[in-house]
């Protein structure tokens, strides 16, 4: 066990609160670390806005080198960093290491976009007052961000905002999850060690009051923020002029049409259920499958679930583990029962032992219950059968929400109709929602978010369009 300091404008501190960090699979402390206040952040910000002008300038072949060194550093201490990030969260090894490497590719997409910051010419004589004159659009830093980073992938997804804000010339501070603050400050000791000027990042695990400052307080020209539809929805009304980037949450969806093949869709979708216990965003929540193939695919799901390994996260061999804690885990177990109560079928799982909940498996559902309409963040899915291609598409459509939407067909009709009509950030041909890259553009639609994340769209976010004209 260690102390972790925090990074404070350049600068490694201790506070005088102390933040336990807990493993939720065996209950033990991982590492103690430190919650900065009013005081922590204030420094931050000064610091943050005395290299502003520096970052502003900074060059981008030095922009690319200490992007390229970030990548290598996270590449050379890949073991430590997924062990850091497999006992603070329970995610299991197999899937912590492939954080790290997609943490790693982040800063590596980061370094090669950094090269390529937008500037455009624009021919201004479309009309006689434009006659003799030029304009020339260059980007240009939008300014301090606040970046606010979830549990559920506590390095990939803080490195989505770290990464581009470093690309496009921007100080940040980041708030990662009081329950997953250790591998953000691993990471601050690779940043800590490059020529990116102090003060450029401050990595703080905040106390409630300090945390809300980073909406309210206007010397913030954009908030990230990444987490629950209920938090990140109230934080932009409370947000005033700055910029707000929202990515929530999701129920998201698959369909299974006649023509699937169901041996290479099947791992696909045991993958997208259950991994890391379904806390993904774009955890394949529901599945809607043609009345042709439901039996035979929910067998199939069936079998394949009962295959899972159910274990301690650090070992390799581990499917599915500890949800983040207690309280989570009986909140799934609640809706789990309630669905039952409701007329809903259990075709597998539905216990909880601690922070153990079996991976699940509902059918009869109705739209009004929880398991359908909201966001379960845990190890469940519900399976219903459809009888047309265009019904599927409106029972998925069904959802206060709108992130990714996986679609398995070899039909271009459907390719085509799916995409046009699928209300979501993403339609994902013949793969599950839970499909991401990490330069492509990400973020969804109604209650799902506001804006995209992805390098370079989160990029385009922190800069400011400015036209010379001549």
């Amino acid at each position: 066990m260690s102390a972790y300091k925090i990074y404070v404008g350049g600068t490694f501190a201790e506070t005088a609160n102390t933040l336990d960090v807990i493993n939720p699979y065996s209950g033990k402390l991982v590492a103690t670390t430190f919650l900065a206040g009013a005081d922590e952040l204030e420094i931050a910000i000064q610091k943050a806005q005395s290299v502003k002008e520096e970052l502003k300038n900074l060059p981008s072949y030095k922009r690319y080198a200490i992007l390229m060194e970030i990548t290598n550093e996270i590449k050379k201490n890949r073991e430590h960093l997924a062990k850091v990030l497999c006992d603070e969260s329970a995610k299991p090894m197999r899937y912590a290491l492939g954080e790290i490497d997609r943490a790693a590719q982040t800063f590596l997409v980061a370094a090669e976009e950094c090269k390529r910051l937008p500037k455009e010419y624009i021919s201004l004589d479309w009309t006689a007052p434009g006659e003799n004159k030029e304009g020339l659009v260059k980007y240009f830093p939008i300014g301090l961000v606040a970046g606010i980073a979830p549990f559920n992938f506590p390095m990939n997804l803080a490195v989505h905002k770290l990464a581009p804000a470093i690309a496009a010339g921007c100080p940040i501070i980041l708030k990662p999850a009081s329950s997953t603050p250790l591998s953000t400050l691993e990471l601050a000791k690779i940043i800590d060690k490059t020529e990116l000027p102090k003060g450029a990042v401050s990595i703080l695990p905040m106390n409630r009051k300090a945390g809300n400052q980073l909406v309210t307080d206007e010397r913030f020209k954009l908030l990230s923020f990444t987490g629950s539809p209920v938090v990140g929805w109230e934080m932009k009304k409370n947000a005033g002029k700055k910029k707000v980037i929202l990515e929530l949450g999701g129920n998201a969806a698959v369909i299974i049409t006649p023509g699937t093949d169901l041996e290479k869709a099947l791992p696909k979708a045991i993958v997208a259920g259950f991994s890391y216990s379904g806390q993904i965003c774009i955890h394949a929540q529901r599945f809607f499958v043609h009345e042709n193939v439901f039996e035979k695919f929910t067998a199939a799901f069936i079998e394949a679930t009962k295959k899972l390994k159910q274990g301690d996260p650090e070992d390799t061999a581990t499917d599915i583990s500890a949800m983040i804690d207690e309280e989570n885990a009986i909140r799934v177990e609640t809706w789990i029962n309630e669905a039952k109560s409701q007329g809903a079928k259990i075709l597998f799982g539905g216990k909880r032992t601690g922070t153990y909940v079996e991976p699940t498996i509902i059918t009869n559902t109705t739209n009004e219950m929880n398991v359908c309409n909201k966001e379960i963040f845990g190890p469940v899915v519900t399976i219903e059968k459809y009888s047309t291609f265009k019904q599927a598409v409106e029972m998925l459509n069904d959802s206060d929400f709108g992130l990714q939407a996986g679609v398995f067909t070899n039909d271009l009709t459907e390719v085509d109709y799916a995409f046009n009509n699928i209300e979501t950030g993403g339609v994902i041909i013949n793969d599950v929602p839970t499909f991401r890259v990490d330069h492509m553009p990400y973020g969804g639609v109604k209650d799902s978010g506001l804006g995209r994340e992805g390098v370079k769209y989160a990029i385009m976010d922190m800069m400011e369009a400015r036209i010379l004209v001549k």
